[in-house]
């Protein structure tokens, strides 16, 4: 009977997200080979079709890969399918008879043709064994491997249910091997310990992934600070707006060659210490115990793997270091030539005022030339019209009426233009 609620749409995806992906139970003796295929040239896209093809084999129906996780079970085969950010994962699962298990028994038991055909590129390879201690005895193991030559990482699990050989190899076929033996595990305990040792692989292997962008990326910071130093030097002894505009063009340019590195590789930085994470993590679920004369898995990936990771952490904090000193550098150096613009814009303007000044003298006596001129103009209208008037103006004569207009039409003259002026001047600073 549904609930009377108004459901969130993602309840129940949520709720099954946690009991997703559980591990396989595992019964003794049992191979398990497992694949990890980097997604590349869009073979993520071509997985489902090559699974569905898997289970057309095995006599089973087409299973849904929306969910980015499947599970076969063809009762001695079991295939496990997990994709995940940036890799598929294909476990291999075979039930064998006691003391005739083979440790590549699981991956023989697939056609060929199928595995070969596998989408994406192989990244990761490990043939895991489980076996009952009845069957081999865990104690003899660690005599033998403590009498030859090969470093063994051993070490017990589950507070001593099981114990764990490896050395961590990739061998003449191409796959890395742990062997299991189960004093006390149960299924359950045992795929989970399964599961963890894949995961322990594979983080490794793919959290490795960032060293060598950071080896790359080193030579590129040497090369970078290198060249700040010297523009630093320069940017001290510049003494000319070009000199220091030069100086600026090449910062900007050693920034953006130092901001793309930072872009390309942040995320792989990010992505090899949260798959570092996981491995410590991976290996305290593990709950070992050490075993006198060999290294645990925690020491041996402190050992080995610790060193890389704290490279990649170094480097990247470098590369954000470099970037931020830069970016500094040119803010300083941006300012000393933005202050040495506003110094070359104040004496354009001081240049300006002076031009202004000059021209309203200029235009002050050409004011002062119109008066007279227009001034002359109109007395010789008033004279012409006086003329033309004749004995109308007796007893003034035509001569007499010029000369007092002249004043009269100079200071109108005057008068006008000085208003004129006032108008245009005020309407110049209304409008600014």
């Amino acid at each position: 009977m549904p609930l009377p609620f108004d459901e969130h749409p993602l309840r129940h995806t949520l709720s099954n997200e946690v009991h997703a992906r559980p591990p396989v139970p595992m019964h003794s003796p049992e191979a398990v080979t497992y694949l990890a295929f980097v997604h590349h040239d869009g073979s993520a896209g071509r997985e489902p079709r090559h699974i569905a093809e898997l289970a057309a084999q095995l006599g089973l129906p087409a299973p849904d890969c929306e969910s980015g996780h499947v599970f076969l079970d063809a009762g001695e085969l079991r295939f496990k399918w997990e994709r995940h950010n940036e890799f598929s994962s294909y476990t291999f699962f075979r039930r064998g008879e006691a003391g005739e298990l083979r440790d590549d028994h699981a991956l023989l038991a697939i056609p060929a043709a199928w595995r070969n055909a596998i989408p994406g590129q192989l990244l990761v390879a490990t043939h895991v064994v489980v076996r009952p201690s009845d069957e081999l005895d865990p104690e003899q193991l660690v005599a033998q491997h403590l009498a030859g030559t090969a470093q063994m990482v051993v070490s017990k699990l589950s507070h001593g249910a099981g114990w764990v050989f490896t050395d961590f190899h990739i061998g003449e076929d191409g796959f890395s091997r742990f062997l299991l033996v189960s004093q006390s595990l149960t299924p359950r305990q045992t795929g989970r310990s399964v599961q963890r040792l894949l995961e322990i692989e594979t983080y490794r292997v793919i959290g490795l992934l960032a060293f060598p962008v950071a080896k790359q990326v080193a030579r590129l910071l040497s090369r970078a600070e290198d060249e700040l130093a010297d523009l630093v030097r320069r940017m001290g002894r510049a003494e000319t707006h070009e000199g220091e505009q030069r100086v600026l063009g090449r910062l900007t340019r050693l920034a953006a060659d130092v901001e793309q590195s930072v872009a390309t590789t942040t995320y792989r930085f990010g992505a090899g210490a949260a798959y570092w994470a996981m491995v410590k993590l991976r290996i305290d679920e593990l709950r070992e115990i050490r075993v006198t004369g060999f290294p645990t898995l925690r020491e041996f990936m402190e050992r080995r793997l610790q060193p890389a990771m704290d490279t990649c952490e170094t480097i990247a904090r470098r590369q954000e270091d470099l970037s931020d000193r830069i970016a500094r550098n040119a803010l300083l150096l941006r300012t000393r030539v933005e202050v040495e613009l506003e110094r070359q814009n104040q004496q354009l303007l001081e240049q300006m005022n002076r031009r202004a000044r000059l021209q309203l003298r200029l235009q002050e006596t050409v004011e002062g030339l119109s008066v007279a001129a227009i001034t002359y103009y109109g007395s010789q209208l008033v004279h012409y019209l006086a003329k033309g008037l004749g004995e109308r103006i007796a007893p003034l004569t035509a001569e007499t009426v010029t000369a007092v207009a002249i004043p009269v039409i100079a200071v109108l003259v005057y008068t006008g233009m000085r208003r004129m002026r006032r108008r245009l001047a005020a309407e110049e600073k209304h409008g600014g």
